[in-house]
């Protein structure tokens, strides 16, 4: 094993901003905590791995990240438990994926030693941050960008992988009005949604500004093709209650194999609920809505945790969501919630602790 000496170089705050921040008022991504991670690839390999103040960075204006958007991005949270120890929710998985998105990026693929060295020198660093109690987390977002100079339309041959942790609650703190979309599209077959690339989020933008000024917080964003399948939202992966049936999307080329996803699922066939996996049409959900069986429409994602959606907009008609007992969002929130505080039992080994000593 290599000490994190070998891994790493450390320069530490010499102050720490921390009592600038209001934690009981937190604009979520506004504050960030004092260290950030920075790695170079050059030469045709990943070098040595600093943990610096977080800080401004200079590049120049023809960085090929600017140019061909070569940027890939993950989204991870720390939690403190009440014996303030701090817990990562199944990081090998956000490990895989950032490296899965960055391969159909053509961007290097990063070490595993120096991800998780760095990962845990700066929980450790800025444990404090860590803020415990319901909703309290510190948010980590690993991303990579093409930081060569050069405007020639080809793959960088120089990057930075970088970690930067901000503090935060509840990304959605009352339920959400969505739009089924019926002319935009997310991504494409064949193409890279289900990659975190940015382009992916910067290209919804303006079809979501657009929701907005309906009133909607998200778009539920359909297949490319015919507008006929439900996918996911511009943040989240889609759950539908049908009667006391579970529904969601199967993964694809076209849709995020969310971490969150697939952790409410086995949470739900661990407490005896039936889930499919399978195409859903937006004419069955609209038939559900009519007849009374469309019980919940809910959103999962490592910044919503579970988004509660009350309703949704489809052909200019909206149909609310019946205000139910003992919902399926609730219970499955409050049982990933008792995971990731170490509040319960995890029998599915998804806790990491990370050591602080």
């Amino acid at each position: 094993m290599h000490s994190t000496s070998d891994i790493l170089d450390i320069r530490q705050v010499e102050k720490s901003k921390i009592d600038q921040v209001d934690f009981d008022n937190l604009a979520f991504g506004k504050n960030y905590a004092d260290h950030m991670m920075v790695c170079d690839y050059k030469d045709g390999a990943w070098q040595k791995p600093k943990i610096l103040p977080y800080g401004p960075m200079e590049f120049e204006p023809s960085a090929k990240v600017f140019h061909y958007g070569q940027a890939v991005f993950e989204g991870m949270k720390a939690f403190k438990d009440e014996n303030n120890k701090v817990w990562l929710f199944r990081p090998e998985e956000n490990f895989n994926r950032i490296n899965i998105s960055s391969k159909r990026m053509a961007i290097p693929e990063f070490p595993k030693d120096y991800f998780f060295a760095a990962l845990e020198t700066l929980l450790k660093l800025d444990e404090k941050w860590v803020h415990p109690g319901d909703g309290n987390s510190l948010y980590i977002r690993p991303f990579v960008i093409a930081s060569e100079n050069g405007v020639s339309a080809s793959p960088s041959n120089e990057y930075k992988f970088m970690i930067i942790c901000c503090p935060a609650k509840a990304y959605y703190n009352s339920p959400v009005k969505v739009l089924v979309a019926d002319h935009y599209s997310r991504s494409a077959d064949g193409g890279v949604g289900f990659a975190k690339a940015a382009g992916n989020y910067g290209a919804q933008f303006y079809p979501t500004n657009l929701a907005n000024e309906k009133g909607y917080q998200q778009i539920i964003w359909t297949d490319s093709n015919s507008h006929k399948y439900l996918e996911e939202a511009g943040t989240m992966n889609l759950f539908f209650r049908i009667n006391d049936k579970l529904i969601t999307a199967p993964t694809s080329d076209r849709i995020l194999d969310g971490v969150t996803r697939k952790s409410i699922i086995d949470l739900a066939r661990h407490q005896g609920v039936e889930v499919e996996v399978r195409k859903i049409t937006v004419e069955e959900l609209v038939s559900a809505a009519v007849d009374g069986s469309l019980k919940e429409i809910f959103g999962t994602g490592t910044a919503a945790t579970i988004a509660f959606i009350e309703g949704f907009e489809y052909a200019d008609k909206y149909h609310d969501l019946p205000q139910i007992e003992n919902p399926y969002s609730l219970r499955f929130k409050k049982g990933l919630q008792d995971i990731q505080y170490n509040r319960a039992e995890d029998p599915f080994g998804w806790r990491y602790e990370v050591k602080l000593d």
